[in-house]
């Protein structure tokens, strides 16, 4: 039960250490987060934070979004999500967070959503071979077969077969 912050990645880099060493570096933008709801255990069963991040206009948002945001006094904010914290009572509605809530040293966890990538092809996928391009070939990126013949006449569970299963 901790808090937390929301934020975008920037992109890489790499610096050097004292003795030459290369570091790869994720540079992220994180914050201000805003506090759009607190909620205890009396009128929630939990205590919580939900906290607020990404201004955005009024029409990228649902009527239940912004009424939940208004209810509040917030501006239009594009990601919501909940944080479990011991004690609720040491935040308010409107706060806002940001880096200077961590100390320097202190270890965090960082997770990330990676953006979706469509439909691609079993070769970026899977590392499947490509056909012949040549003498009228026309299974260029097709992924051929992939199962068995006759029997068991399936793909068997776990076989890469072009269902996106990892």
């Amino acid at each position: 039960m901790s808090l937390g912050l929301l934020g975008n990645k920037i992109g890489m880099t790499q610096i050097f250490d004292e003795s030459g060493n290369i570091i790869p570096v994720t540079i992220l933008k994180v914050g201000p987060c805003v506090i759009t709801q607190v909620k205890t255990i009396l009128n929630d069963g939990y205590n919580a934070i939900q906290v607020g991040y990404g201004n955005v206009p009024p029409k990228s948002l649902t009527q239940p979004q912004l009424g939940h945001l208004q209810k509040s006094n917030i501006q239009p904010l594009k990601y919501l999500k909940e944080f479990r914290v011991n004690d609720p009572a040491e935040f308010t509605v409107g706060q806002v967070l940001n880096v200077e809530s961590f100390v320097a040293g202190e270890l965090i966890n960082v997770t990330g959503k990676s953006i979706g990538k469509g439909f691609s092809g079993l070769q970026k996928s899977h590392n499947f071979a490509r056909g012949p391009m040549t003498h009228g070939s026309k299974n260029h990126r097709a992924p051929g077969s992939i199962g068995m013949g006759t029997s068991p006449g399936r793909v068997l569970p776990g076989k890469k077969n072009g269902r996106s299963n990892g």
